[in-house]
């Protein structure tokens, strides 16, 4: 068993100076359990890096895609609580994408994930998503130490929907276009996995575009429905 569900809604994040604290206490008290008792919401996870940035990933599986616009979803962003409030405007920097999950490999929850933001160049959008999907992940989940690794694709009309919250964050949010993630129980593992799989080099051979993001992260919190 790989992602729960066929959707994920994958967010990263830095934080106002002075504010890690007030977030990171709001978003495990309030904030994920709000989210995943939303209906379709399966399992929400938040995440600290290790290297790369933003600071914080955030990452929810869904039952579908479809979920993420979803009118008990939208209801709970068009009528933010009041610590949602305060909290929203310390975010600095904000990715936000709503997904589709092309393919999802592997067994549990990893300790260490890394995520690979990138996008096919032009005209090589199915020979990067063939290679992906046939070759590299399968490879990658029988790496020692990798537990999981997953495709998605942006769904824009889920991830643009206009809500209250997104009025509370600093600046409109940026859009990740595809979304590779790769789960590991050390960070070791997960990075000598990328080294060895993602280069920058492997991935402009097989048509990514050269605008790529990779970032490792530790999980600080899980919560399942």
């Amino acid at each position: 068993m790989g992602l729960l569900g066929t959707g994920i809604l994958a967010i990263w994040n830095d934080v106002a100076p002075g504010g890690d604290a007030e977030f990171n206490h709001w978003h495990t008290q309030e904030h994920v359990p709000e989210r995943v008792g939303v209906p379709g919401f399966l399992r929400g996870r938040r995440y600290v890096a290790v290297s790369g940035s933003p600071k914080y990933f955030t990452l929810y599986e869904t039952e579908t895609a479809e979920t993420l616009a979803s009118p008990a979803y939208l209801a709970r962003l068009n009528d933010p609580t009041p610590w949602t409030q305060r909290a929203l405007p310390l975010f600095r920097n904000t990715i936000r994408t709503a997904c589709r999950i092309t393919l999802s490999l592997g067994c549990g929850v990893g300790g260490v994930m890394t995520t690979l933001r990138l996008g096919p160049a032009p005209g090589r959008e199915e020979a990067l998503r063939a290679w992906l999907t046939g070759t590299t992940l399968p490879a990658l989940v029988e790496r020692p130490g990798i537990v999981g690794a997953h495709l998605a694709e942006a769904d824009l009309a889920a991830t643009k929907v206009p809500t209250e919250e997104r009025k509370l964050r600093d600046r409109e949010d940026e859009v990740a276009r595809w979304v590779l993630l790769v789960e590991g129980i050390e960070t070791d593992a997960v990075e000598s996995a990328c080294r060895h799989h993602l280069s920058p080099e492997a991935l402009g051979r097989r048509g990514a575009s050269p605008e790529t993001a990779l970032g490792v992260y530790r999980l600080l919190f899980c919560l399942s429905r």
